[in-house]
């Protein structure tokens, strides 16, 4: 098994989210769109804060706890990775602003297209290894193949069969879900998930990184005056991160295969599954609340 997972990593990754970005697609319509234009202060507000409040914080962050080596490179591609397919969903179960978070997630999906290799390449430049060179181009490559054309897919099955577009989309985000299952599974038989190698200090790093987050994502919509429903919104897109793609661009950087950069791999990778973790407990916690004002403020 852990021979087998590190011979064909890349396709765990690649296939687990193709999976994830078409079951958000088969759910997405012309007319979700259509509500940016009629919410426009609250899309640019929750697209903003993913471009550029989110990357500069993960600098600060960085800078503040003068911190070195592969966890720069872990809290850099969590900065510069979209929202998750995740979050529109626990936005709807949050009741917040279903539409604003699905538009968040499309306009964020992709500009990442070309934010996400500029911002890792501004922020991990300094800590790569001496001859690596970001594959820019590369990144942007699997970008497309793995998010923009499975997520067009699935707005053009939803398009064509309306019917069944809603277990597939459902049965689709399962597949994901089992492919990251599979992907813990192999790198844990291979000897790549090692807490102790990753040490105490850096699962902290990224607790206090979540917290980060979910602060911002609480305050950027209570501090420019937008509805609770938006600002529930905002908060999920912010926490629940892209993680599938974050797994794919360290499966396409630091392949499990390659010797000269398993180390480093292996820190991004585990601390892209601890963050994957401690969104969901986060996005539970927000679910409860959110459900909790939309009762007080029904409005």
């Amino acid at each position: 098994m852990a021979d087998f997972y590190i011979a064909h990593e890349y396709w765990f990754a690649a296939i687990q989210l193709i999976l994830a970005m078409f079951g958000v697609g088969a759910t997405l319509t012309g007319n979700d769109f259509r509500d940016v234009a009629r919410e426009p202060k609250s899309v640019t507000i929750g697209t903003l804060v993913q471009l550029v409040v989110i990357p500069l914080s993960a600098l600060l962050f960085i800078t503040t706890l003068g911190l070195m080596g592969a966890i720069v490179v872990s809290i850099a591609l969590l900065a510069a990775i979209p929202g998750g397919a995740s979050s529109n969903f626990f936005t709807y179960f949050a009741r917040g602003n279903f539409p604003l978070s699905i538009c968040i997630t499309a306009i964020t999906t992709l500009a990442c297209l070309f934010s996400t290799p500029v911002i890792l390449e501004l922020l991990v430049g300094d800590y790569m290894p001496a001859n690596f060179v970001m594959p820019r181009l590369l990144i942007m490559r699997e970008i497309a193949l793995t998010l923009l054309i499975p997520l067009s897919l699935g707005m053009l099955y939803l398009h064509f069969f309306p019917k069944s577009a809603v277990p597939v989309s459902k049965w689709s985000i399962r597949g994901s879900l089992l492919g990251i299952g599979l992907i813990v599974v192999g790198s844990g038989s291979a000897g790549r998930l090692d807490i102790a190698a990753f040490g105490l200090d850096n699962a902290l790093i990224i607790v206090f990184l979540t917290l980060l987050f979910a602060i911002i994502g609480w305050g950027s919509g209570r501090l420019t005056g937008l509805k609770r429903a938006d600002c529930s919104a905002i908060e999920m897109e912010v926490v629940v991160r892209n993680v599938n793609l974050g797994i794919l661009i360290k499966a396409t950087l630091f392949p499990a295969a390659a010797v000269a950069t398993a180390a480093l791999g292996d820190t991004v990778l585990f601390a892209l599954l601890l963050y994957g973790t401690l969104q969901m407990l986060l996005a539970a916690l927000l679910i409860a609340l959110g459900r909790r004002s939309a009762a007080k403020h029904p409005a």
